[in-house]
């Protein structure tokens, strides 16, 4: 993990890595690098790190989290400042696909998304007609849009 091992104490718990994603210290190659930690919960937490740029936001889409973390991590990369169009649009592509499956949902991504400037409003609108829509979430989806417009 390059330069973080400097960073990181011996022995090494989970929490070390948890902990080193909020450490001053880290720069960019540090939050690439804690984006391959094999701990989910530090992967989610580097996307949550406003500091994370796009290119390590776009590692992080092909990385493998449990259908619980997946959800979670796809709302933080749509929430995320520092998420370009082009990402947004993969996580975009990849939230209708999951409305396409039974029992998926990722519905706090598919509100977040509608609210980015980055994605045209008939991109996201296309998610609500999709089989795993739910009533809920489309409702989401709308006022999330209808604020786009008011500013």
């Amino acid at each position: 993990m390059g330069d973080i091992d400097r960073l990181l104490p011996r022995p090494r718990t989970p929490r070390d890595y948890l902990d080193l994603v909020t450490d001053p210290r880290i720069d960019q190659d540090g939050l690439q690098a804690l984006a391959h930690c094999p701990y989910s919960f530090v992967r989610l937490a580097v996307a949550k790190d406003i500091r994370t740029n796009t290119t390590t936001l776009a590692e992080m889409l092909a990385g493998e989290f449990d259908q619980w973390d997946r959800n979670t991590f796809l709302r933080l990369v749509a929430q995320h400042p520092q998420a370009d169009r082009e990402v947004l649009l993969k996580v975009l592509q990849e939230t209708e696909a999951l409305l396409r499956q039974p029992d998926m949902r990722p519905y706090a991504a598919a509100i977040a998304l509608a609210g980015r400037q980055e994605l045209d409003i008939h991109e996201v609108r296309g998610l609500l007609g999709l089989p795993g829509a739910s009533k809920r979430m489309r409702r989401g989806i709308e006022r999330a849009l209808l604020r786009r417009g008011t500013r």
